[in-house]
């Protein structure tokens, strides 16, 4: 309970239904008192106004993005706009002395009105994207009328400059119009950008029911019902403006979450996924997993057989998230796959593939690699790195930061070239190698997990267990590290355990 009343949009919907029920209650006296009796219909406007304000806020609290913040506000502001405007009424029709509480409301009211304009500008030009010069220059108008009104507003504090309030009611004065120049500008303005706009039609007439509406009730009744009639206006375009582009953007986002859920499906089919991965051999244990950030990710591994006596293994991390890293790993992968089947050491693979990824990068991405090959029948590893994480190296019982040399990461610089680091794998040493989602992972309060903690994570993990478990091992010690912190990083590992040539049967020996 506490944590629902630290959170703002909780306090949002209460504040709207509890200003539903106090119109209520500042109506009662309409029905006793003739004087108010001919404002009942003002007021009922509002009450019907402010609940279905109550109920349209609800219905959007959950969009994101700085558009829908912007129309939660307006929301809560026109709710605002129906509460005093009928405390000001009361005040001003049931206890008149009240001048200077009146005045205050009424001060209020076009505060709130100012408010609300202005953020109706923010709204359109956030949800439809307003560009080119004449946006550029509205952009600078518009704050700058608001900041004039704003101040022709205020000097109403110290002597009557648009309205005046005393013991007879509300008065306007003989330059009142001026508070209509800023309303009356930034409409004209925010229309010309909507028009402008290169959004679909029923987008912007969605849109344009804000300033128009309004408009159109005007002068159709004369403002028959005052100030409550508009205010039921503007909720009405409120609801135009959420079923239309609220509802369309929810189509469209479940649009690109289809999308988005094919291509999780098609980049994890590229990876192996198939365990034991090589069941037929019995030199090694593999396992390798990997859990991006988003519904895609840049990092990706591979594991796959030369020929029969050389097992090359890659890890890699590019550059960047989402969709366009997935892309650029799923040709990288592509590119190491086949130049490593077409032979060489691992820094020579390296090499030709560097240069064809810098030939054809124009979106200048990168990724980091670590490439191995192993050669099964003697136990070595030969290795080279792109800039990638240190490898950890378990060959004396105990997991070891293995710095290898470094070269720059693929699709840098043209000509880079890459170093190999060999080492002799005996019988039950193991390798771990992994992208920095794994030593970056972040726990609430900005900490790193780091590479200390994923070497005692290791070092924690009984021997004889598969490298799935001890996989398994280091996920539970970051994910008890990072708790509820969300994950900002692909995570990606990969282990093998060598054990060796395989033995012959006594029937393979008499063959």
């Amino acid at each position: 309970m506490i944590q629902k009343l630290k959170d703002t949009k909780f306090y949002g919907m209460i504040y709207l239904i509890a200003s539903a029920f106090f119109i209520m209650a500042m109506s009662m006296p309409f029905f006793t008192d003739e004087r108010l009796f001919s404002n009942l219909f003002d007021t009922g406007v509002d009450v019907l106004g402010a609940l279905i304000c109550a109920a349209l806020f609800y219905g959007c609290m959950k969009q994101e993005g700085e558009g829908s913040r912007v129309f939660r506000i307006m929301i809560i502001l026109a709710c605002s706009c129906f509460t005093v405007n009928i405390v000001l009424m009361y005040v001003l029709i049931v206890v008149p002395e009240q001048t200077v509480l009146a005045f205050v409301f009424c001060m209020l009211s076009k505060l709130i009105d100012l408010a609300l304009i202005y953020l109706f500008y923010l709204y359109a030009k956030a949800t439809l994207g307003f560009e080119g010069k004449f946006a550029k220059a509205v952009e600078k108008i518009v704050p700058v009328l608001l900041g004039v009104q704003l101040i022709f507003l205020l000097l109403n504090c110290f002597f009557p400059v648009t309205f005046y309030v005393d013991g007879e009611g509300y008065h306007e004065t003989s330059i009142h119009l001026l508070e209509e120049i800023y309303l009356a500008v930034t409409s004209v303005l925010t229309t010309v950008s909507i028009l402008m706009s290169k959004n679909p039609f029923h987008q912007k007439a969605a849109v344009l029911t804000f300033i128009f509406m309004p408009l159109i009730e005007y002068i159709f009744l004369g403002a028959s019902f005052g100030q409550a009639s508009q205010y039921g206006i503007v909720l009405m375009s409120l609801i135009v403006m959420y079923c239309v582009i609220f509802n369309f953007k929810s189509s469209k986002l479940a649009a690109t979450e289809t999308e988005l859920n094919m291509a999780t499906e098609i980049q994890t089919s590229m990876l192996p996924s198939a365990f034991p991965a090589f069941p037929d051999r019995t030199e090694f244990d593999i396992y390798a997993s990997m859990d991006p950030a988003k519904e895609v990710g840049g990092d990706f591994y591979d594991f796959f057989l030369i020929d029969d006596d050389h097992l090359a293994t890659i890890i890699a991390d590019v550059s960047g998230k989402g969709v366009p890293a997935a892309l650029f790993m799923m040709s990288s992968k592509i590119l190491l796959n086949d130049h490593a089947t077409i032979g060489g050491s691992p820094a020579e693979i390296l090499e030709r593939v560097n240069k064809l990824v810098y030939a054809s990068n124009k979106a200048h991405m990168f990724v980091t690699v670590w490439l191995g090959i192993l050669e099964i029948s003697t136990g070595r590893l030969t290795s080279a790195s792109a800039g990638h994480e240190y490898p950890m190296i378990n060959v004396n019982g105990k997991y070891e930061l293995l710095k290898d040399k470094h070269g720059l990461a693929i699709g840098a610089m043209p000509n880079s070239k890459y170093q190999n680091t060999e080492i002799a794998l005996k019988k039950g040493d193991s390798f771990f190698v992994y992208t920095d989602g794994v030593a970056e992972a972040t726990d609430a309060s900005n900490q790193l997990f780091g590479t200390d903690r994923t070497l005692e994570a290791l070092n924690a993990i009984p021997s004889g267990v598969s490298q799935k478990e001890i996989l398994a091992g280091v996920r539970t010690a970051v994910d008890a590290f990072v708790k509820e912190a969300p994950q900002f990083d692909d995570l990606t590992m990969l282990g093998l355990q060598y054990y060796g040539p395989s033995i012959p049967s006594e029937s393979e020996n008499a063959e």
